[in-house]
């Protein structure tokens, strides 16, 4: 008889299969898939216990969850035309601080509620039991929902932190293929490293997912990083001695930029970089076996980012590779296959592609995460009967262009096809959670300052920038009375709406 488990993969794969496309690589056939590396930005449970004064019951709703969950899932739901990813590293779940959490069965918990949908699952009054699942439960639950089949879950286990540091959130990793082992590699003040092995079709890929120590930019807390870093080393360095060409996956929210030390001249090591060993020379590590390689390496300097702070993109979302994945045996990268998952107008921002991150607003919130995804596309080769080296087509040299971060380009609003405020009938349309952080073309009579007024409809909303010069020349230029058309981001302060200028082009509509 087949066990229960493997009948669920096997239905899994069923769904699934119709994602899969056959190419050629060097010469045989090949089966693709496609993994991506996801940030949720604080996907808690409703349980009621959160370590975080914003995830408790009175401010975070079950409302805020289903919203968070639709939305993570509508994302993932457009890679692969539609399919989804076949692997998925999520960071930022809540490290769950009920008991018995570690043993939990998802396959299981899908069969339990196969007839309910999340909606009536997370309808008042929630049942206890509903209450105490874990996040990567109701994530799994979504998934499905939104058509993507099963997949099988790992979530590192979690482990207070012998510093006394709040660490709030675990890592998991969401597999189309059996997962024949998960282990977590602890750090001390960080979150625990998961190393999952997935069978694919008979082959071993080793995938690891890392969320380490927040402060990119702080030298104090780059020590951290270190050790998160040296963890990970001493595990790749225990599987390549065993096989230097093991095929191995790198992923997660490292807070490191991919060139940290050239970012921040003044930290004396980094781990990124000095003691992991990323690099940005695809061929080196063919040589040199205890090299990663970054894929941040295979997007012009124009297109790397996947986050953004004080109006600069960072690159804190990042996918490594080890030489194993060049060559025509078992798994193989396919070349120039990186990517970050930014849909304009639904996760990012028209124009600015600045990330729509998430909100607590009402009673569902809105919004998807201040860390865009990113995937790269992979394939399980043929048998050979010897090895060579996968040819590659403009690999990366290691040419960084510095220190020096990419600025938003917020004046790229003008050419992009912004959506007028108009298009909402009503007020109440605008003042929806959904709309925060998004930009609109924005037409109305200047009603009053200090501070600076707009009406729409029935309703006044502020008008502000961040820069107090900014903001000065905004309001001679606005003035009182006069119908005015510029672009504006809906925002909120003090819980009254407002549209923020991010730039002065914005008032030349």
């Amino acid at each position: 008889m087949v066990p229960g488990f493997v009948r669920r993969w096997l239905a899994a794969i069923l769904l699934v299969s119709f994602s899969w496309s056959h190419l050629p690589a060097l010469g045989m056939q090949s089966a693709e898939f496609q993994v991506v590396v996801c940030n949720v930005e604080n996907l808690f449970d409703v349980d009621g216990t959160a370590l975080f004064d914003d995830y408790k019951p009175e401010v975070y709703k079950p409302g805020h969850l289903l919203t968070k969950l639709q939305n993570h899932a509508k994302i993932l739901a457009m890679v692969n035309e539609g399919a989804g990813p076949d692997i998925i590293l999520f960071q930022e779940l809540e490290a769950d601080q009920t008991p018995g959490s570690q043993a939990f069965d998802y396959g299981q918990f899908l069969q339990q509620y196969g007839d309910k949908k999340l909606a009536d699952m997370l309808a008042a009054p929630i049942a206890a039991e509903v209450k105490d699942l874990p996040a990567a439960a109701f994530l799994l639950k979504a998934l499905q929902e939104e058509g993507l089949g099963q997949y099988q879950v790992a979530v590192a286990e979690y482990r207070p932190d012998p510093t006394g540091r709040v660490v709030a959130h675990v890592n998991a990793t969401f597999s189309r293929f059996p997962i024949k082992k998960a282990t977590t590699y602890h750090t001390p003040g960080a979150r625990g490293i998961l190393e999952v092995i997935h069978d694919v079709e008979g082959s071993l890929l080793y995938t690891y997912n890392n969320h380490w120590k927040s402060g990119a930019s702080d030298p104090e807390s780059e020590p951290i990083r270190e050790g998160n870093a040296r963890e990970l080393r001493k595990r790749l360095d225990a599987v390549l001695a065993n096989d230097p060409n093991a095929d191995i996956v790198i992923g997660g929210d490292f807070n490191s930029q991919y060139n940290q030390r050239e970012a921040y001249p003044d930290m004396r090591t980094t781990g990124i970089q000095g003691v992991l060993g990323s690099q940005g020379d695809e061929e080196k590590i063919r040589s040199s076996g205890d090299l990663v390689y970054n894929l941040w390496f295979e997007l012009p300097e124009a297109k790397r980012g996947s986050d953004v702070y004080q109006d600069h993109w960072g690159t804190l979302m990042q996918m490594m590779v080890t030489r194993g994945v060049y060559d025509n045996l078992g798994i193989q990268y396919i070349d120039n296959s990186f990517e970050v998952l930014i849909h304009e107008g639904v996760n990012a921002q028209m124009g600015t592609r600045l990330p729509i991150r998430w909100n607590q607003l009402g009673d569902a919130g809105g919004g998807y995460s201040d860390h865009f995804p990113v995937a790269a596309k992979f394939r399980k080769v043929a048998a050979a009967t010897e090895r060579q080296w996968l040819p590659l087509t403009n690999p990366g040299r290691d040419a960084l262009s510095g220190g020096a971060s990419r600025s938003v380009d917020f004046r790229s609003v003008k050419s992009a096809n912004v959506p007028p405020l108009r298009k909402f009938a009503t007020d109440r349309e605008i003042c929806d959670p959904r709309n925060l952080g998004h930009v609109f073309l924005i037409e109305g009579r200047i009603s009053g300052e200090r501070p600076l007024r707009i009406k729409i409809y029935d309703q006044e909303y502020g008008i502000w920038a961040f820069d107090v010069e900014m903001r000065k020349k905004i309001y001679d230029r606005l003035q009182v009375g006069k119908t005015v058309r510029f672009y504006g981001e809906i925002s909120t302060h003090e819980e009254k709406w407002q549209f923020v200028v991010r730039d002065l082009s914005w008032l030349d509509e």
